[in-house]
Parts: structure tokens; sequence; C-alpha cells
């Protein structure tokens, strides 16, 4: 008690003497209700799962037996894909680009190379793969890796023309090296220049083809050491790949040929194809192509072989998206791909390269997106993919992510949302089936929105760590497609290249009713329905929001506790300011001298509009030009289904509107908020004509081109509404457009800024300071850190309510803190969560019995968890605001601030939310230097505190968000998201809600050689690699080439993998050493057998000599 007296001590000596006493004198009693459950214990950080495509993929390797998919990615990622819902995530440290990848097959291990010349060995066997090995070469550039089936010596080309071989086992270099200058013909002079390609013969392991980039093939002898044949060709080699049979193979190049050889020909190519190009009659040789990048020659038993390659292209088809060829006997099928083709592997039933093949299905990695082809149906159809891959289908520009939902969301959404599949999908079943869910523990439903650049909203259900796409939204269909006339440039002359994209979102789960707002300042109500209905008429408000921008100076020091009265009667100006009728379309005009006003962004399509089931609009909101001034951005948005309110800001003002009666019942600048009780002086910029009426929105430079006013989150130059987030980012560490200076302190205020509007909450609590009851209410916070409250007088409900009009009245200041206000929530006298009011979700389109349903649901009194409004005075509220430096903790009515806490002071925050944990209530907070905080409530003490992600991209600043129940939120990259825990419940019980990427899986029987190839010869011929690359043939490797790592996890992380492919690998080598000292066991007791045995016939020959010699003196 005494430790809580002196700090209510020290914040009142930081606001005013008379505030100190009265927090001294209520904060005692209050204290003795508030019990704190959440320690620090309860909170720990750490990652869960990465959803969306890969960023910047560069390669890809299949297990065709686990048959799981590994993609690699130019920032060192490894993306890991089983069946649907087991995805796993791991990152090489280096971040250099994966430019290989190959499997162990079922073995449950992978092998990366990377760009700086570091192969890896990874353990899939347990949730969290981790590197057990790593090799750093160091003299020598890596182009190229194979790993024959079955086989641990794994070969990596080099750029020098080299190949060296690697025992992944023991992760060493064999001292075997094949040097370019023995493989290549002695007579040649020219280096053959880098390694593209290695692999064995499908039917002799001891015939190893190696193709380099000159043009020229070689096909080496392991045991002799030495080339068997070369084969030459004047054009640069991509690819190569073996005829299943291992007597031809057949080679890509730079000129877009194909080439077959016989492996004993005669130095020239048995056939050569040009797929796409044109045949001279002449005879001559065909017109160059652009290069086929990758060639795949796969074999069936009863039919003809297949041929895919990528590239190729005429280079007269200019424009012509990506293409992959499907050559299959005479068929030739062109696929074209929406993206760049970053590499592709075609799957087949067998592991076996001396086998046929049989091919099912290719994998095609593209650029954006990643695409399975059905080889088996006729016309190649594509496989539905599952993977939630499509999160960057258009750029994502706001994000929103709720958990513990109505449990009959989920449902609901997908019902709808399965109605928007596409047709023509495969039959078939997604091939890439392998690994095991895991044992989810969490049972809460989880739902992430995303809103994207082209107008869309996605829903995604996000339970138990998984990802899947729900239902899709187009807002865009609401307004009309631009047309090239005057009238409709002027119009969108001032919004960029993304006017449909989405801003801001505000959500009720329980409603489901969703608001969005765009780029183009205009806003979408929309209710859920599961109806089809058609819209004649889109309704729409258009609102001038304009005031003129002032000067302001800083209040006097120690401001922060000022009168709160109410603001002096008339100086708000509660009156709407719309222009034309709620149902009519947009009525865009011109002044007379040319000066554009009410003309809106966007014009609202005028034809009926159909609307499927779903989401439907309700009400569009537009803000106009006045006066030649354009309107700006939305920078805060709120909903309350309860009231049938929405509520909008930007940088000069706010407006409430009612959406149940289709009118705006608040428009005001922010000075307006404050009455005669305005801390900052300030004074008028300029003269100018006869101001409006009501609040604005301007620019935040006053020389910047209006052009600037409206634009894109995904533009390059970012403007004011890019979320306070982006704002704060780009004032504090970026020098840009935006003139306005920062101060640690509200009390020091550049006199060019504008305080804008950054947060809003709508509440049931007390509206004045001292009252007795509680009403609804609007908190609004600013920019320079002040919260006030706005005083909501609703008629009844029922019919009352679409009759009567809503009052709206402001009330006065409630605190004032460091920097902008982030988000504001309320407590009652326990410290329990009290969410604002809802409405339960009632269908809005019923008919018949359903109708009655729908009108008792109206008539209804709306759900509330506010205490009842004859609470008296000592059972009060607590406020929590929190801003970019500070949390307070604020009792009602009697607006004292009873807990104080400064978050930081170097840095700033730039997402805040309270949040509901399972045992108690916390401030969660992300700060720009990286920090992930978490504070108690009420009584605001540091629980975490972790160095978790320095802000170095806009992106994660605009879309990092936390829920309840200790989940949060980000775009790590523009297609993928990242999600974190901060709940240590959560982090212990990970491990069992991953899924498995290894199961045990017999490895398919080797095909049978068959009676005649056994006895005459020509099935596949097996090699002792052991042999053959082991110490004692091939020496040491040179000491300096390549140096050792172990992996990171230590000698006890490889005693921990012991049911891994390591501890495998390491138990076969015990064996193949106790087997080697049994054979030498043998050897030497086959010596001494031979020694005993010339012995015994040394023996015999005296003895016999000794009889003969007898027998001679008888006779």
């Amino acid at each position: 008690m005494k430790k809580f007296n002196i700090r209510k001590v020290l914040d009142g000596l930081k606001e005013q003497a008379s505030s100190s006493v009265s927090s001294g004198q209520s904060g005692a009693p209050e204290n003795n209700l508030m019990h704190e459950t959440l320690q620090s214990e309860n909170f720990q950080l750490c990652k869960t799962v990465r959803h969306g495509f890969p960023y910047q993929p560069s390669s890809m390797a299949h297990d065709p037996v686990q048959k799981i998919l590994a993609i690699g990615t130019q920032s060192g990622a490894l993306r890991l894909f089983g069946r649907p819902g087991v995805e796993c995530y791991c990152q090489h440290e280096s971040g250099a680009a994966v430019i290989s990848l190959q499997f162990l097959i079922n073995e449950g291990a992978l092998v990366s190379a990377l760009a700086d010349d570091s192969v890896h060995l990874w353990n899939l066997r347990q949730r969290r793969p981790a590197i057990l090995h790593s090799l750093k070469f160091n003299r020598e550039r890596i182009t190229f890796v194979h790993l024959p089936f079955q086989s641990k010596w794994l070969y990596i080309g080099t750029e020098k023309g080299n190949i060296h071989i690697v025992n992944v086992e023991s992760f060493t270099l064999s001292g075997y090296v094949i040097m370019w200058n023995k493989a290549i013909e002695l007579s040649s002079k020219a280096h053959p220049g880098p390694v593209v390609h290695i692999s064995d013969n499908p039917m002799d392991e001891g015939k190893l083809i190696i193709g380099y980039e000159a043009g020229i093939v070689v096909l080496w002898d392991l045991k002799s050491k030495k080339a068997d044949y070369r084969y030459t060709y004047d054009e640069a080699i991509h690819s190569v790949a073996w005829h299943h049979e291992g007597k031809q193979f057949i080679c890509s190049h730079s000129d877009g040929t194909l080439t077959i050889w016989n492996i004993k020909g005669q130095g020239k190519p048995f056939q050569t194809i040009t797929p796409h190009g044109k045949q001279p009659k002449d005879g001559k040789k065909p017109e160059p192509c652009k290069p086929i990048l990758k060639v795949e020659y796969k074999t069936t038993r009863l039919g003809d072989p297949f041929m895919i390659l990528s590239g190729g292209l005429s280079y007269d088809t200019v424009g012509r998206r990506p293409c992959l060829t499907v050559m299959h006997g005479k068929s030739t099928a062109v696929l074209e791909m929406d993206y760049p083709i970053v590499d592709f592997l075609t799957l087949c039933e067998t592991p076996y390269s001396n086998d046929f093949q049989e091919p099912y299905a290719v994998v095609v990695l593209l650029e954006k997106d990643l695409v399975v082809i059905d080889l088996a149906q006729n016309g190649y159809p594509i496989f539905e993919n599952p993977y939630p891959l499509t999160i960057h289908e258009s750029p994502v520009t706001c994000c929103e992510y709720f958990a513990d939902c109505p449990v009959d969301l989920i449902p609901a959404l997908y019902s709808v949302g399965s109605r928007q599949k596409r047709q023509g999908y495969s039959k078939k079943e997604w091939p890439i089936s392998g690994g095991n869910w895991g044992l989810g523990t969490q049972s809460y439903p989880e739902i992430i929105i995303t809103g994207h650049a082209d107008g869309t909203v996605k829903f995604w259900d996000a339970s138990a760590i998984m990802l899947q796409v729900l239902y899709k939204l187009k807002t865009a269909k609401v307004f009309e497609k631009s047309r090239n006339n005057k009238e409709d440039k002027q119009n969108t002359e001032i919004v960029d290249e993304d006017p449909f994209a989405i801003q801001i979102m505000a959500w009720c789960p329980e409603s489901r009713m969703l608001c969005v707002a765009g780029v183009s300042a205009n806003l979408i109500i929309y209710r859920f329905s599961k109806q089809e209905i058609t819209t004649e008429v889109v309704q729409l408000l258009e609102v001038r929001l304009q005031y003129e921008v002032n000067d302001m100076e800083s209040p006097p020091e120690g401001g922060g506790g000022g009168d709160r009265d109410l603001p002096t009667p008339g100086a708000a100006s509660p009156s709407p300011q719309t222009t034309g009728p709620p149902t009519h379309p947009s009525t865009s005009s011109n002044s007379s001298d040319g000066v554009r006003d009410n003309v809106p962004c966007l014009k609202v399509r005028s034809t009926p509009l159909k609307q499927s089931s779903g989401y439907q609009v309700e009400l569009v909101v537009q803000l106009v030009w006045v006066s030649g001034e354009p309107p700006q951005q939305i920078t805060s948005l709120a909903l309350n289904s309860s009231y049938g309110l929405i509520v909008f800001g930007n940088s000069n003002g706010l407006a409430v509107v009612d959406y149940l009666q289709k009118t705006v019942l608040l428009n005001l600048g922010t000075v307006e908020l404050y009455g005669s009780n305005d801390p900052y002086q300030r004074q008028a910029r300029s003269p100018r004509k006869a101001r409006q009426p009501a609040g604005g929105l301007c620019d935040i430079n006053e020389g910047s081109a209006s052009e600037d006013r409206c634009k894109s989150p995904t533009s390059g130059k970012l403007s004011f509404s890019m979320l306070e987030l982006a704002l704060h980012w780009y004032r504090y560490h970026r020098d840009n457009s935006f003139s306005r200076s920062r101060s640690s302190s509200v009390t020091s205020i550049d006199k060019e800024a504008r305080e804008a509007i950054t947060s809003f909450h709508f509440c049931e609590t007390f509206a004045r300071k001292g009252d007795s009851a509680i009403t609804p209410c609007l908190y609004v916070g600013t920019s320079l850190g002040t919260v006030l409250a706005v005083a909501l007088n609703l008629p009844p409900a029922g019919e009352q309510r679409l009759l009567q009009p809503v009052i709206v009245l402001p009330s006065g200041t409630l605190a004032r803190l460091k920097g902008s206000i982030l988000r504001m929530a309320f407590l009652d006298n326990t410290g329990t969560f009290l969410p604002p009011a809802f409405e339960t979700w009632y269908e809005p389109n019923a008919a018949g019995a359903d109708s009655e349903e729908r009108d008792k649901a109206r008539k209804r009194r709306p759900v509330s968890v506010s205490p009842s409004t004859s609470q008296e005075l000592q059972e009060s509220q607590y406020a929590v605001v929190c801003s970019e430096k500070q949390a307070k903790v604020i009792a009602l009515p009697s607006q004292n601030c009873i807990f104080k806490h400064s978050i930081t002071e170097t840095s700033f925050v730039l997402r805040a939310d309270v949040v509901q944990m399972n045992i108690g209530n916390c401030v969660a907070c992300f700060c720009a230097n990286g920090h992930i905080m978490t504070l108690s409530l009420p009584g605001l003490r540091p629980l975490l505190d972790v160095n978790y992600l320095p802000l170095t991209d806009m992106r994660i600043a605009r879309t990092f968000c936390f829920t309840n129940l200790g989940q949060a939120m980000y775009l790590t990259s523009p297609t993928e998201i990242q999600r974190i825990t901060y709940s240590q419940e959560t982090c212990e019980n990970l491990q069992e809600m991953l899924g498995e990427l290894f199961t045990p899986v017999e490895t398919p029987e080797a095909p049978n050689r068959g009676f005649f190839k056994g006895l005459f010869g020509g099935g596949a011929t097996s090699l002792d690699r052991e042999e053959l690359f082991g110490e004692t043939q091939a020496g040491k490797a040179s000491r300096g080439l390549a140096q050792h790592i172990p992996g990171p996890q230590g000698l006890e992380g490889m005693k921990g993998a012991a049911s891994g492919v390591v501890a495998d690998l390491a138990r076969a080598r015990i064996a193949l050493d106790e087997r080697g000292q049994k054979l030498g066991e043998l050897d030497e007791r086959t010596a001494a057998m031979l020694a005993s045995a010339d012995s015994f016939g040394k023996h015999a020959h005296d003895v016999r000599c000794y009889i003969m010699i007898r027998n001679i003196k008888l006779i």
C-alpha cells in the first residue's frame, strides 16, 4: 500500500497538486478490489508458423516416397510442405540464396547448397528441422549438386569445372576429385565453363555424366578415373536428362534446341529438335529461339515418353507469358503461366531412375505461385492448391487478427465462400500428401482479415496454427470502372494507381458488420446475409469534411491536468454537412471558376448491383472535394453494431454516421471538439475564402501537390493516412515529405503540426467527471495525446431507433499523454475487461417467419457488458489509455490517474492493444526499436520485454496485430504472414501442435531385372562407392578446400537426434566398421590357415622325402 501511494504522489506531481490529492484519496480503496493474476512467468515470446508463398523462391526439391516438397528462397529461407496443414519454415543463418536442394529420399534429411558456397544437412525427423552438419568451401564456387538415390556420397560441381565428393554421413570431403582438365580433351585449350549438370547413368552407377556450360558433355568412368566419351555442341548447355535405359540422354541449349545423344555416339547428336522454332523449307537450320532452361525426359511403360521443358519460345513472341511445354508423342502442349518459371519437377510413381518413371504430375515453381499440373488427364488441368499461397494475389495493405471468435462464424463464412471456388480443376487428390498433422490443443476459432490493393478483403481461418481462405469480398464492384472521358478523369485524377486499395477495416464478429475505408477517402458498410439480393440503387452519403488549418501554440506547462468542463454551447457544429439525398448516386460539380466542388475520388455505380450471399453493401460514405481542396485519406475508424454507428477521422476532423438512418450525426474539426477549453492557442494561417463550417482533411505540407493527397498504400510515396504507424516511422527516422518534427513532449509542438484523429473507442461509461450513471460514449484519441469524450444519446431499440435522431455531444477532455493515442479500453471495478456493446447477428433479408425473428432481434435490447445504470459512484470503472510513449489507467468517474507507465523514451510504440489472456488482461505493445512488451492491468507492471524484430520495413508497421490469448501476426514479406505468440502456455504446447514432416514409409522395391537381363547382363550395375571414395583408396582431401562446421545443436543436439537420419547413418557406419573388423579378423584367420597349410605342406613334403630315401636305402 505504501508503495502504491508513493507512485500516485509521483504521478500527481507531474500533473497538478489537486489531482494528486484526489488520486491518493480514491486510489487506496480501489486497489483493494483489484487482484492482478498475470505474472512474468505467464509470458514467453516465440514464432509459431509462417503462412503464404515463399518470397523470391530460387530452388525446389521433392521426396517421391515421403511425398513432401521443399522450396528454397533468395534470402536463405526453407519452406517444407506436406499434406494441407503440414508446413514448416526454416532459415539459414547466413541469409544467402538457396541454389540447390537434394532430399535423402525416404531418410528424413535434406541437403541445401547456398550461394555463399556452403552445404548443409537438415534433419527433418523432428518437428522443427535443424542443421546437423555444414561444409563451407573456401576456394571454389558451388554451381550444381547431385545426390544419387540410396547413396551417401554427394557430388558437388563448381564454377572452376571441378567435381568434389562429400560423405553426407560425416560431411567430410573425399580425396576423389574430378578435375576439369582431365575430363575434357587434352588438346582443348579453352575452359569448359562451370559445371551445370551431374548425374549417374541409370543402368551403371560407375558412369557419371558431367555437363559443362560451354557445350561439352563428358561420360566419366569413376573406377578408371577417365572419360569414356565426350560430346560437343556449339551452343551452351542449360540442363541434361537421362533416358531410363541409360543408352541416351538429352540436352537443352541456349539457342532453344534439344539434342538427343547416344552414349556410344560418334560425336554428333542422334537427333536435334527445336520445339518452338520455325522450320525453313530449304532445309536450313531453324531460327534461334530463347534458351531452354530445363528439360526432363520421362518414360511410360505403355505409351510415348514425356519431354517437359521450360523456355525455348521464339523471339518474335513479344509479350507472351512464360510457358511450360509438354511434348508427348506427336502432341505438343504449351501451358502459359502467370509469372516467370523458377523451376519445375516431374512427379513420378517410382524413385528409381532405371525403371519406367510413369509421370503423373508436374510441379511448377513460379516467382509468385506454385502450380501442379495433372499429366494423366486430357488438357492437363491443374490441381486446386490447398495451401494458403494467395495472400499476395493483390498486395496486402492492412490486416486484422481476431481470436476466440463466435463458434458459428467460420462455418458461415466457409459456406458462402465455397460458392466462390473456381471450376475446371483436376479431379484427383493433391499429390503432395506427406507428413502428419499435429495434436492441436487450441480449440478457439481464429480469423485473419487481409485488405488488398485491388479492393478485395479476404477472410482466413487461422485456427490451430493453420490457415485456409474462407471468403473473398470485392469492394471495387460498388464503383464504376474508370473511362477515358473528362468527367471521370476529374474524379480519378488525384488517385494513385490503386484507387480501390483498402486502408483500414473495422469488424464486429458478433454482429458480422464490416466497414472498410479505402484509399480514395471512401467508406463502405457491409451486412452479412446468406441470401442473394439485387440492390437497385446503392445508398450513398457524400460528406463535405473541410476545416481551415490553424497554427497552434503549446499549452502551458502542466497542461495535462487542465479543466475538463464541457465546451461552450455552440462551439461545436453537430449539423451534418452532406450533399445529395442519401439514396442518390454521386453528384459531382464544378464551380464557375473551374474549381472542383462536391467531387468524390470515385464514382458509385448507378446500375443495379447483384449481390451474392456473404457481405452485401449497406451504405457508401464518400468524402468530396471542397472548394478545390481534395479529401484526405481516413486515418482511424470504428464501428458499433449495438449503437448502429460508425465514426471515422483523419488529419483534421471526424464524422459520426448513423448507418441505420443513413445520416451524418456529427461533422467536426478536431479543434471544435475542445470547444472553449482548447489548450492550444491556434491562429489563422492566412486569409482565405470563407471557411467551411465542418472539419476538414488537408495535406500536411502546405505546398505539396494535390495529386499526392490520395496515395495508395502500395505506392512508393507514402501519405499521412498510411496508418499512424507509418507516419511516425517516417517522422522519426526518415527525411521525407512530411515537414512536422517530433518532440518527446506534448508541450513542445511544431507550429506547422496538425492534430489528427488517431483512435476511437465506443463504450458505456461515465461521460463527464463526477457522473453517477453510465451512458453510451465515444472516446476520441488524437495525435497530440489528448483523449476526448463524446456522449451519445440513443433512442430506444426497435422502430423508435429508426425514427428518432441520435444526439451526439462532445463532453470534454479525459486525459493527455505523450505521443499519439493508439488504443483505449475499459475495465470494471474488479479489473475485468469491458468490451463494447454489440448486436447479435440476424438474417437481414429474411422473409416470413424468419422476418419475425429478425424484427424481434431488432427490438431486443443490445448486448452490453457494462454495469447497470443504477451503479453507485464508488463502483467505478477504469479507462486504459496507451500512446506512443506511455500508458495510463484512469479511474472513472473521478478521472484521476491511478497508474502511469513510461513505455519508451528513446523509441515509440507502433502498435498497442489491450488483450485478454486465459487468466487476466494486459497491454501488449510493439515498438519501433523491435521490442515487444506486455504490461499488467490495471497496475501497468512490466511483464515481458523482448527485443524481437527491429523495424526494417514499413510493411511490418502497417500490418502488425495483437489479439487475445497471446497471439500476434505481421506481414514478414510481401507474400508471407508470420505468426508469433507471447503466451507461455502456447509456447509449451507448440511442439505438439506442429505437424510432422517425416513418417515411416517403406521404400518401394527395386525394379526386377528380369531373367534374360540377369542371365546375359544388361541390368543395372552397382558400384562400391565406399571403396572408391573412401580414405583408404582415394586419400584425404585438401585441408584448405572446405571447412567442416558442426550444427548449432552441438554434440547434445546430435545425441538428441538419435531417431534422426544421422543416427541411422551413424549406426550404418558402425555396422560397416564392425563388418570391416569382422572381415579383418576373417582375413587374419585365413592367413593363419594358409600359413598353417604351408607349414603342413612343407612337413608333408619332408616326410615324403624321408620315406623315399629310406625305401631306397632298404632296396
